[in-house]
């Protein structure tokens, strides 16, 4: 399962001394605080944003991307905020810690693939193979990891050992710095945003061999032809967009906003049915423009609309794709609510709003 659609930068104001985290999102309106603390580093980690009524208190053991600063996969990863201007205000989670939970519990899944992967830093491919494998280090999606082996027009070393939690001895794994040399008239450019795992496959287990270069530092990674974003696509996703004739009417505090026969199904595995609408199918007087915007993998940019019904507003409660991707070219500048928040009549029949918890709720949303 995934969120719909995933954040590039998650939108969240760190505060240092530990006492709250100020969130701003569809879900938690503006100003939310919520509980947190703060690592010696500056790092914040969400101890369970109950405050706001959208989370139990083991964040369901998924990464809490709606507040952008914690991963929780039965316990909490830190993450750490990038001020470079290369990677300004993105979160990444802290390596180590990321590694020492894999050593000891393993990754969920991990799947082999033929795909042909590139991945691009600093204008210069740095891997071109076919040896990728599928790694699940939560239950939400996967990422990439690379034979080391595979590493090419770059130089890499071990800057981090890193030792296994009842064995201070081994460091089956290691946080690298990649460095692709000055070229072509290039700077010579370095990241610390990789993982290595050593070969022993005793000690590192199904990871042996393999590294993780952080996706959102690399400039660019490409599957075939096709560049991908935010981050790999799950083999075992389906997306159907389906046109159906089928009356579709969407209330907001008990108003009718929108109503059509022409709706188009959009059928994700493990979100709920989204129904997205002709623009002119909604009453265009309740429309506020949005400055959020999110990215989906599988859908693209969004943009959002607020919706203000008798003088209020409810915040970012419409998204839609101006350009979305291939295979998502369907929905192009239709409107789809949150059926999480709105009231939909679906042929005639009210239908009860789907319960989605934690990372798999709603678009989580950036401002541009």
């Amino acid at each position: 399962m995934l969120p719909e659609p995933m954040p590039r930068v998650p939108k969240a104001a760190r505060n240092v001394d530990g006492v709250a985290l100020v969130l701003s999102s569809p879900r938690c309106s503006e100003g939310t605080k919520v509980k947190a603390t703060a690592t010696e580093d500056g790092a914040v980690v969400c101890e369970a944003s109950i405050s706001c009524g959208n989370w139990d208190d083991t964040c369901n053991g998924i990464p809490s991307y709606d507040c952008g600063n914690a991963y929780t996969m039965g316990r909490r990863w830190n993450f750490i905020q990038l001020t470079s201007p290369r990677h300004a205000g993105a979160k990444f989670p802290i390596l180590p810690e990321l590694a020492q939970y894999l050593l000891k519990n393993g990754p969920r899944k991990t799947r082999p693939t033929s795909r042909r992967v590139r991945i691009i830093l600093n204008h210069t491919y740095i891997v071109d193979t076919t040896k990728a494998v599928h790694v699940w280090e939560h239950d939400g999606y996967p990422q990439y990891y690379i034979p080391t082996s595979e590493l090419r027009n770059c130089n890499w070393k071990d800057k981090q050992n890193i030792h296994a939690e009842n064995d201070g001895a081994s460091s089956p794994a290691s946080v690298v710095e990649v460095t692709v040399a000055a070229h072509d008239g290039l700077q010579e450019f370095k990241t610390d945003r990789a993982l290595r795992f050593s070969d022993d496959d005793k000690a590192a287990g199904v990871l042996s061999g393999l590294i993780r270069l952080e996706f959102g530092s690399m400039d660019q990674w490409l599957e075939e032809e096709f560049p991908i974003h935010v981050h790999p696509k799950d083999p075992f996703k389906r997306i159907d967009i389906l046109p159906s004739s089928r009356s579709v009417e969407v209330r907001v505090a008990g108003k009718t906003v929108a109503k059509t026969d022409h709706a188009v199904h959009l059928l994700e595995t493990g979100l709920p049915t989204r129904y997205y609408l002709p623009l002119s199918a909604v009453d265009q007087s309740v429309l506020r423009k949005s400055e959020f915007t999110s990215q989906c993998p599988y859908k693209g940019d969004a943009e959002y609309y607020h919706v203000v019904v008798d003088g209020q507003e409810h915040r970012d409660l419409v998204w839609y794709y101006r350009l979305p991707t291939h295979e998502s070219a369907a929905i192009a500048e239709l409107l789809c609510f949150y059926n999480e928040k709105v009231d939909i009549i679906l042929d005639g029949k009210m239908l009860e709003r789907p319960r989605t918890m934690g990372l798999f709720a709603e678009p989580d949303e950036v401002k541009k």
